[in-house]
């Protein structure tokens, strides 16, 4: 046999002996194309970090802006794509035009939640069966409770007390304003002169649920009810309560969820706008990530409101509303650097926060100090006080300084983010137009989760139920599409 396979091959003109010689390089580059292209999930020894490296690998990325040198390149394929057509040219290129984008832009597009199917379930957590939103009040609030969490924000830049430079002049002129501008009060409520003490002795030793239901609207007024009242320039508000923030970019691993939390409705914004900054808020219904919004109806907020009760609890609120107001500010701070604008910005208080129990307030602001493309983010103290004191003679000042930030704040900065909005580069195309002449989007939706579950098993059980729902890929809608994979039909025997 060996004879007449060497007779075959001498016919072909081969030669037997180079033919043996070159048999193990072809076995070695069969065996190294084989580990290359194969994608093994990590191993348990690896541990958390290699494992979310190896995720990352397996997820839909954003293309890299290209160079000139690429964009100039002698392909004749290239010379057909037409740049001024943004979707035939991801069709045909994979990647959107790089005239699109800003160099940086691509760090604040919207971003893809984590699929449901590639978060850890753990049968035995209450967490992984029960919505944050519909969970015990207290359990919210754990990673809060902890001096440490102090130095987790720093690390983030964020800083619970002044810089060295402090807030500009204007500023402080007007917190001051906004502490002592009159307001008028709800003439009847528990805060009435005759009700007051018998209020405050009844919630005094009480949960917060109590504290809430009884006066927490009594020092932090509902901004839509106060339009439903008559204050028409505040229709453009809209407000959440107890809802976790899960169309916003976390911040330190988990997203913020306020007691109360106002920001701006979509319908304040001109379709115009909407257009503009649809790139970066991407598709809020299905829970994209975004830097410029909290919940899926709520852009930019501005203020938020916890409580607390018990020893420390007014620490632990003030701890949750540094989160999330230094992830209001930072969405302002995001948007003013898109058009160079972040000077303006610099050292004005853009956030503000209330935190108290049954009978104490905390009033603070937040501002960011930027150093080029450096930002931090610090605290103002505006006022604390003990409303139940002489005979309650600041038991309103709560609630007044609050409508001063509707009434007067508000306004002034709902214009400068409209301002910024407007010089924002139109780009001509939408996500949900691509996704749906496409269908693109739910192709990688389904690569992703289908490639990304093996891996992403084998991180640590604890690490990855504190990264639950953070982003981790940017938006499948700007993201190259791998090669598919067919499934092998089983061969059938004769």
């Amino acid at each position: 046999m060996a004879q007449t396979r060497a007779q075959g091959d001498a016919k072909r003109g081969r030669n037997p002996e180079d033919q043996d010689q070159d048999a193990p390089t072809r076995k070695r580059q069969r065996l190294k194309t084989y580990y290359k292209s194969s994608k093994e999930p990590p191993s348990r020894g690896k541990g958390r970090k290699q494992a979310i490296e190896d995720t990352r690998d397996l997820c839909p990325t954003l293309s890299p802006r290209p160079s000139a040198a690429d964009d100039t390149s002698g392909n004749t394929a290239a010379n057909d794509v037409d740049p001024n057509n943004p979707i035939d040219f991801w069709r045909k290129e994979g990647r959107w035009p790089s005239q699109l984008f800003e160099p940086g832009m691509e760090r604040l597009l919207a971003r893809k939640r984590l699929p449901p199917v590639l978060r850890r379930k753990r049968s035995n957590s209450a967490s992984s069966q029960t919505p944050s939103d519909q969970r015990p009040r207290e359990e919210k609030s754990t990673q809060y409770r902890d001096q440490p969490y102090e130095t987790l924000l720093a690390t983030e830049g964020s800083f619970m007390f002044k810089s060295k430079l402090d807030v500009t002049i204007e500023s402080k002129a007007l917190c001051k304003q906004l502490l002592e501008k009159e307001q008028t009060f709800p003439e009847n409520s528990l805060f009435r002169d005759d009700l007051f003490d018998s209020t405050c002795e009844k919630i005094r030793s009480r949960n917060e649920a109590r504290v809430i239901q009884d006066i927490s609207r009594l020092i932090v007024p509902s901004a839509e009810s106060l339009a439903t009242y008559g204050a028409e320039h505040l229709e453009s508000l809209t407000e959440s309560v107890n809802e976790g923030w899960n169309n916003s970019i976390p911040l330190t691993g988990t997203r913020p969820q306020p007691d109360y939390s106002v920001g701006f409705r979509r319908e304040a914004f001109t379709k115009g706008q909407l257009e503009k900054l649809s790139p970066y808020i991407g598709d809020f219904i299905t829970g994209d990530l975004s830097f410029f919004m909290a919940t899926y109806y709520i852009y930019f907020p501005f203020l938020a409101c916890e409580v607390k009760c018990g020893t420390g609890g007014l620490e632990v609120a003030d701890r949750q509303n540094a989160h999330s107001m230094t992830m209001a500010a930072r969405a302002i701070v995001e948007l003013f650097r898109i058009v160079e604008r972040e000077n303006e910005i610099d050292r004005q208080i853009l956030s503000f926060s209330v935190s108290h129990d049954h009978n104490t307030v905390h009033i603070y602001g937040y501002y960011p100090v930027i150093n080029g493309d450096k930002t931090e983010y610090y605290r103002h103290p505006i006022h604390e006080f003990v409303f139940t004191a002489l005979d309650g003679k600041e038991k309103w000042t709560a609630y007044q300084f609050t409508k001063n930030v509707y009434n007067t704040w508000m306004p002034d900065h709902f214009k400068r983010i409209c301002s910024a909005i407007d010089q924002l580069p139109k780009v001509d195309f939408n996500v949900q137009a691509l996704s749906e002449s496409t269908g693109l989007s739910r192709g990688l939706e389904n690569m992703a989760a289908s490639d990304a579950n093996s891996a992403l098993l084998l991180v640590d059980e604890d690490d990855q139920s504190n990264k639950a729902g953070q982003a981790v890929t940017p938006s499948t809608s700007f993201s190259k599409p791998g090669p598919a994979k067919r499934r092998k039909s089983p061969v059938k025997k004769a």
